[in-house]
């Protein structure tokens, strides 16, 4: 059964969505976190993490650090984890490379005997620094990296790196699988690449994705189309993909990227004959909000229909006592509705993972003095852990690196009953703004359930 999980607005979920529990009684901490055999009572846990907050990823990244100050708020609200308190360090490094290596040497010099594990943001900053951090035996957890950042150049070498996400690759293996089986969607299936030149962007281009899809009936264009995260006008690009016989456009961008795409394929009139889809960020809140910058002959946003990754729980799926008690959390703090996105969850998501493996680790050694980034490292690949209690899943054995099940979504608007998707302007749902205009609600509805990705990774 299709579930829709509604994106945006804050006032829109709390009116539609029934959760008196939620708005009269604080929940408990939805995951089961080991029992703490030593205690810290006077000692401080670090959250370390640093990367792009006004960069071009700025819309996507700011809410982490929303997300971690919430999560430290809460567990010192409560005495601490095993009574240390927590604490935040972290630093912006506008997307550049030699910022980001500027925070690690300060972050690997100020912090030398503390500095065990460190949050990073993106691919470019993995790959800049994999060696580093294995020649210093720091793990870092990172919400998706490239294979370079988590196998290395041969793509078969695991690192100190640990994504949340399954592999980009393995994403759009995971899509080509999808595309074959919906023949009624994507007739005579042709995909072209319309993305950006990073290791993020690139991903998914390698001539292993292009056979692996070629086996299943998926034919891909071999020369991909690149913009820059800057750019406003990629006309050129997108009808190069068309003009090579694209029926379908994917991209690994985020933000302003699919809602550049979409909005240029309705500019051409494309919008009915060429599908769209991406990677798991096409699905964020800030895409289903750019995407109303355009809109189609119908009156839709013009990413309406966009298909992607979703290898996490969403914002109402509120069944899940992680996605309820995120929620209550955000609510409380009064977050932004522009904050209720991928990286709030996946923020709240992360520093469980952080939580968890650092008792299991103190348990085992002692004391937190006498934690090693190999220690950590131990940790993290023995755990099989729910994370939030279901958000997602901390698992990587057998030198895995990245997470290996994800599912297919597609995003709309709702319509005025909240009983499915928007036909039109006339049936949807709009709200205020706060600037005196309206909204479409972005909503994504699940099209199939959690299965493994193929790995493609080396081959």
């Amino acid at each position: 059964m299709k579930r829709i999980c509604f994106l945006f607005s804050l006032l829109a979920m709390t009116s539609i969505i029934a959760a008196p529990a939620m708005a009269q009684d604080m929940m408990d901490y939805p995951s089961e976190l080991s029992e703490c055999a030593v205690d810290l009572t006077g000692e401080t846990l670090t959250i370390f993490h640093f990367g792009d907050l006004s960069g071009p990823y700025a819309f996507i990244t700011q809410p982490v650090v929303s997300a971690v100050t919430d999560a430290v708020h809460y567990w010192n609200g409560r005495g601490g984890v095993c009574g240390a308190m927590l604490q935040q360090i972290y630093e912006d490094t506008g997307g550049s490379r030699e910022a980001a290596q500027s925070a690690y040497d300060r972050f690997t010099s100020a912090y030398k005997d503390e500095l065990d594990l460190l949050l990073l943001y993106s691919s470019d900053d993995g790959e800049l620094l994999r060696e580093q951090l294995a020649e210093d035996e720091i793990v870092s957890f990172i919400s998706a990296g490239s294979i370079e950042s988590l196998y290395g150049e041969d793509g078969m070498t695991p690192g100190w790196l640990y994504a949340s996400n399954p592999l980009y690759i393995n994403q759009f293996g995971f899509f080509c699988q999808f595309v074959a089986a919906s023949p009624e969607i994507f007739p005579d299936p042709v995909i072209g690449f319309v993305t950006w030149p990073n290791a993020f962007g690139r991903a998914g281009t390698e001539p292993s994705a292009r056979a692996y899809c070629a086996e299943l009936g998926v034919d891909v264009l071999e020369e991909p189309q690149f913009f820059l995260p800057t750019d406003t006008d990629i006309l050129t690009q997108v009808q190069n993909a068309i003009d090579g016989g694209a029926n379908i456009i994917y991209t690994n961008t985020l933000a302003t990227g699919p809602a550049l795409i979409a909005g240029t394929l309705v500019d051409l009139g494309m919008e009915d004959e060429i599908r769209l889809a991406g990677v798991n960020w096409v699905m964020d809140t800030t895409v289903g909000i750019l995407g109303q910058r355009v809109l189609k002959p119908n009156g839709l946003p013009s990413v309406d229909g966009m298909f992607g990754s979703m290898p996490f729980l969403w914002w109402t799926e509120l069944t899940s006592p992680a996605v309820q008690f995120v929620y209550q959390q955000f609510t409380l703090n009064e977050r932004s509705p522009a904050e209720q996105n991928i990286a709030y969850l996946v923020a709240w998501g992360a520093v469980d993972s952080i939580i968890e493996t650092f008792i299991r680790t103190v348990n085992r050694v002692g004391s937190l003095d006498a934690v090693t980034g190999a220690d950590i490292r131990e940790t993290v690949e023995a755990m099989d852990y729910e994370i939030l209690g279901g958000l997602m899943r901390h698992r990587f054995e057998e030198g895995m690196r990245d997470a290996t099940m994800n599912r297919i979504a597609v995003l709309k608007y709702a319509n005025t009953t909240m009983s499915g998707a928007a036909t039109g302007p006339d049936d949807a749902l709009l709200i205020d703004d706060g600037a005196g205009g309206k909204l479409f609600v972005p909503i994504v509805v699940p099209l199939t359930d959690f299965m493994p990705v193929p790995q493609l990774r080396g081959q």
